[in-house]
């Protein structure tokens, strides 16, 4: 059964495209509750990214418990102070203790994502010689999450300074499951279509590299 796919017109893609522009990674939240519902809404929406062999790799655990949300917290500051002593430039060192580099303690939701790395769905289907396309799939869902958060009005910042396996043992996460990101959710202090990153100095967008073979 074939249905009618909607119109997707010149004023929707200039509207889709100021989304990307405005999807930003954002350190910077509110203290501000997410309405009931909201973070259920924008989670189900992510499942609806594309996986290899319709395996749905993505599972996502949900950081409620304040004694933990301060323990992932701690651990990503001592993992970003040891990172300051790898920068060897004094002018980049004093520039990166300028960051704020996370939102855990701010942010009113914790979500950690994880990939699964032998689902049952799918029947290993088109990940026989290519097995990273599952954590592809998860990042793609990561993606859709982002998005449906924006849209909501809602800011997404990924922290990824941190020990994999310290955060999965924390997360008491199962077997077989593997950490692709750590999400801070919430609403953001401002709204910029600027990345921090390239505000602060840190690095601006390269252009857009393409090879012709």
């Amino acid at each position: 059964m074939t249905a009618t796919p909607p119109l997707f017109d010149a004023a929707f893609r200039e509207r889709f495209d100021a989304l990307l522009r405005w999807r930003r990674d954002v350190r910077h939240f509110r203290h501000e509750e997410l309405p009931a519902g909201e973070l259920d809404a924008i989670l189900d929406t992510a499942r609806l990214a594309p996986s290899v062999g319709n395996s749905q790799p993505w599972r996502f655990v949900r950081c409620c418990s304040d004694d933990l949300r301060e323990r992932l917290a701690s651990h990503v500051d001592q993992q970003s102070a040891a990172a300051a002593t790898a920068i060897t430039d004094p002018e980049r060192a004093a520039s990166y203790a300028r960051l704020k580099l996370h939102g855990l303690r701010e942010a009113p939701e914790i979500v950690a994502v994880f990939s699964d790395d032998d689902p049952a769905a799918g029947h290993r289907l088109g990940r026989a010689t290519m097995r990273e396309t599952l954590r592809y799939s998860t990042v793609l869902a990561i993606d859709h999450l982002w998005l449906a958060a924006r849209v909501r009005g809602v800011a997404l910042g990924w922290v990824s300074i941190l020990d994999p396996a310290f955060v999965t043992a924390l997360l008491d996460a199962p077997p077989g499951w593997s950490l692709v990101a750590l999400l801070c959710l919430g609403y953001p202090e401002h709204e910029t279509d600027t990345p921090e990153l390239e505000r602060r100095g840190w690095q601006a967008r390269h252009p857009l590299t393409i090879l012709m073979r």
